[in-house]
């Protein structure tokens, strides 16, 4: 009879655990979910942040707030994500430079594959570098600008949204890979970076399409290769790198949602989703395609994977370059 008493019990708490933890996912949200977005307004992550909040708000009925916490490229917004309560209302939208962060930045509050728990990418699209056409009218092709840096060291720069981002290696990788010198300047942000760029202050954008795009478009960035396997189908005259006789060229940029550890594995699941849904949407279609971004959608384990072999190749390019920040 004990036997049978202890099954009993065992068998009702499992049921009622099954029970409470499905009882999550029906009741979430119940209230309006923080994406924090760790760089300031007018940035490629807005791009497609602020479009998913507002289809995500659409299908749950509840408010999805995009929450902008700029600075140390993204690694002070993701901070204090990394502190907010796992109850499923707070959600990291970040970025690869959080893959790259812990290559460069030696005293990280927070770590990545420790703190939060992956959910999917949202996109992914290829880098371009292109030049301020006012400023060097006479650079119309990579190799005009490779030739350029060659004969004058030190004299281009190009900008980031922070030291450790995306940009910021990216551009690294561009002068270990050509052997040129060009000076990296560091911005809180791809937003203010890109005014200085329109500007005139900045010669060289190294950024991914997303952010780049309109410029392009109107004329005011003049791209002169995508940093990809193939041609984009939306900027079907911009060549590739490796085209043009550069290899090894190859980066994406790429835009992903983290939660908060400890969040209920069910919450977590149906957030996932719910995005996969929203990206499915004509709209967000629309705007993804616009920004020359493929959808993402893996399932959080893939995308886990995939996060972490980023890291792990860019902890390569941060060692060569000897790229290292104390923060």
């Amino acid at each position: 009879m004990r036997s049978l008493s202890r099954i009993f019990v065992l068998g009702f708490s499992a049921a009622t655990l099954l029970v409470s933890t499905a009882s999550h996912a029906q009741a979430w949200p119940t209230k309006p979910v923080r994406l924090i977005n760790p760089f300031p307004a007018g940035g490629g992550t807005d791009t497609f942040a602020r479009p998913l909040a507002a289809q995500l708000s659409k299908q749950t009925g509840h408010q999805f707030i995009v929450e902008n916490i700029g600075g140390a490229g993204g690694t002070v917004g993701a901070a204090q994500a990394a502190r907010a309560a796992p109850d499923g209302y707070t959600f990291l939208i970040g970025a690869v430079h959080h893959t790259i962060a812990p290559s460069i930045y030696p005293k990280l509050s927070y770590d990545i594959e420790k703190d939060f728990v992956p959910v999917t990418l949202l996109a992914i699209m290829p880098f371009v570098v292109a030049v301020q056409p006012n400023k060097l009218p006479q650079v119309k092709t990579l190799k005009d600008l490779v030739d350029y840096a060659k004969a004058n060291p030190g004299k281009l720069n190009f900008g980031s949204p922070g030291s450790g981002t995306s940009q910021h290696l990216t551009g690294e990788l561009f002068k270990l890979s050509n052997g040129i010198d060009m000076v990296h300047v560091p911005y809180k942000g791809m937003g203010p970076a890109m005014q200085d760029f329109l500007g005139g202050s900045l010669d060289v954008l190294i950024d991914g399409m997303s952010a780049t795009a309109a410029q392009i478009r109107s004329g005011r960035a003049r791209p002169l290769g995508l940093m990809s396997a193939t041609r984009s189908p939306q900027y079907p005259d911009i060549p590739t790198f490796a085209e043009q006789g550069f290899p090894n060229n190859e980066v994406s940029q790429w835009y992903a949602l983290w939660a908060i550890k400890g969040t209920p594995p069910d919450i977590v699941d149906k957030m996932y989703r719910e995005v996969v849904k929203a990206l499915e949407e004509p709209n967000i279609k629309a705007n993804w395609t616009a920004a020359a971004a493929d959808a993402g959608g893996m399932p959080p384990a893939e995308f886990a994977k995939f996060a972490h072999a980023e890291m792990e190749r860019w902890a390569k390019v941060a060692k060569a370059s000897g790229a290292k920040l104390d923060n």
